[in-house]
């Protein structure tokens, strides 16, 4: 028998997966049932910090892709099934890129119905891949490993999954902080592009050895963890990838998370052939990094670099919030590329004490068994909600035996209540005074040497208002401890 032609033969393999399919429709079960979440986890907070990339709406995420279908069914109305795109042989890859029914079917529905997501994919992967593809050839990992990005949360910093698995790598919390990514009220450096490639790349490093050099294996373990395969390969007695996903134990995800890992990275090898032939390219992050202070205001960064607060919160995508955190006695930050002499040559002219703005001031305070978030929110003239998220807590969690960061000072501007007082405030041991009778905020702001105007904002309290016999107020502070002394 003479040679099959090549679009004969994908039009044969393809007429092949559409048979197997409606024969298992009939059996009433799919061969190769979509994710629930096929194409990326939701973004939290979507549309608060733009990457400069193309975006999609968290809504679309949740539909698009979440359907079954059928490869008659992918075809749009004009493209016939004979003009995909299917690979002749495995591409040659340091990760074998299997070919099999599974493999293809992604292959497909990229070129098909998941053709826009995929695109953004791909244009979005132009600004980190040159990036981590560096740090994987440096562990001495394939190339191909950096489509397990794509795959996690099609490149985006920010993404968060149902199950809370965060960033480009979407680590879980436990799996991050095993490999050295900080994550508190403050930084969750699983934003990291840089750090959290680098802890991927240990992790698939280290799962690539506990299955004796199996990357399907290590990929299927980066996706359930390592426990679920390892029972997996116990109860079946095969450590065959392929042979695994027949049974009922993986669950599908897991299931599809390597055939689809290894459809990007095919297409991703040659996207012409697969007709991705305009891809806006964005343009590889660029930036200089400068060390500064805990707490330091990110407003005062944006001005001395000459760029935008938006711009300085897009290069740390690992900061939660305005300020570097004050529980590092230094932080690396990067600014703009060709901004660092600009930015230290400012800095250096600037007071010490006029690095931090007034909202960065906070004291700790250790909880007790009566203590509730609800109960210290207003005591401290907070909300439940505020004190969660500074602690990275749920507004509902016990605290006892809990050091927690407390905001004392909240719209206090500096540079009109005198730096002199507020400097001697902060460096006092922080009181809490029980008001007498006959006390009042003058008597008060005399006695512990500290304006009217800074005592009243630390209690949320109008400058005229009659204070009341038992009150506790605040009357000194220090970021270092609260004292809970009358």
């Amino acid at each position: 028998m003479g040679k099959v032609p090549h679009t004969m033969r994908k039009l044969l393999l393809l007429i092949a997966l559409l048979v197997a399919g409606v024969s298992a429709a009939a059996a009433g079960e799919p061969t190769q049932a979509l994710l629930n979440e096929l194409v990326q986890p939701h973004l939290a907070g979507a549309g608060k910090v733009s990457e400069g990339l193309p975006q999609v709406q968290a809504g679309a995420l949740q539909g698009e892709g979440s359907a079954l279908f059928t490869l008659e069914e992918l075809k749009d109305g004009t493209q016939a099934l004979a003009d995909l795109a299917l690979p002749d042989d495995e591409p040659a890859a340091d990760v074998p890129l299997a070919l099999n029914d599974k493999v293809n079917y992604f292959i497909t529905f990229f070129q098909t119905k998941g053709r826009g997501t995929y695109a953004r994919w791909l244009s979005r992967s132009t600004r980190y891949l040159p990036m981590m593809k560096e740090i994987l050839r440096k562990e001495g990992l394939p190339q191909e490993l950096v489509y397990v990005a794509m795959i996690e949360s099609g490149f985006q910093l920010h993404a968060r999954s149902w199950a809370n698995a965060v960033g480009p790598w979407q680590f879980m919390s436990a799996t991050g902080r095993r490999y050295s990514l900080r994550i508190d009220q403050w930084v969750d450096e699983r934003k990291d592009p840089v750090k959290a490639t680098m802890a991927a790349a240990m992790y698939l490093k280290d799962l690539y050895g506990m299955f004796n050099n199996d990357w399907y294996l290590a990929a299927a373990g980066y996706n359930a963890g390592e426990n679920k395969i390892f029972r997996a390969i116990d109860k079946y007695d095969t450590s065959d990838f392929w042979e695994l996903s027949k049974g009922s134990y993986l669950k599908r995800e897991t299931k599809e998370y390597v055939p689809k890992l290894l459809a990007a990275a095919i297409i991703a090898k040659d996207p012409a052939r697969y007709g991705f032939t305009e891809i806006a390219s964005v343009p590889v992050v660029e930036y200089d990094t400068v060390t500064v202070k805990g707490r330091t205001d990110l407003e005062l960064v944006a001005r001395l670099a000459g760029t935008t607060y938006q711009s300085i919160k897009e290069l740390n995508p690992a900061l939660r919030h305005w300020c570097t955190p004050p529980n590092y006695p230094d932080y690396e930050l990067k600014i703009p590329k060709g901004t660092k002499a600009r930015f230290e040559q400012g800095l250096a002219a600037i007071p010490a004490e006029q690095h931090f703005s007034e909202k960065n001031l906070y004291s700790r305070y250790t909880a007790t068994r009566k203590d509730s978030l609800k109960q210290l929110a207003r005591r401290f003239g907070s909300t439940a909600g505020e004190l969660a998220e500074l602690n990275g807590l749920g507004v509902k969690d016990r605290i006892a035996g809990r050091t927690l960061i407390i905001p004392v000072k909240q719209s206090v501007n500096f540079a009109q209540e005198g730096r002199r007082e507020t400097a001697k405030a902060e460096a006092a041991a922080a009181q809490y005074y029980t008001v007498r009778k006959g006390d009042t905020l003058h008597s008060l702001s005399r006695r512990f040497k500290v304006s009217v105007k800074v005592l009243a904002a630390w209690n949320n309290l109008k400058h005229a208002v009659a204070l009341k016999p038992g009150k506790r107020l605040v009357v000194a502070k220090t970021e270092k401890s609260v004292s809970t002394k009358g």
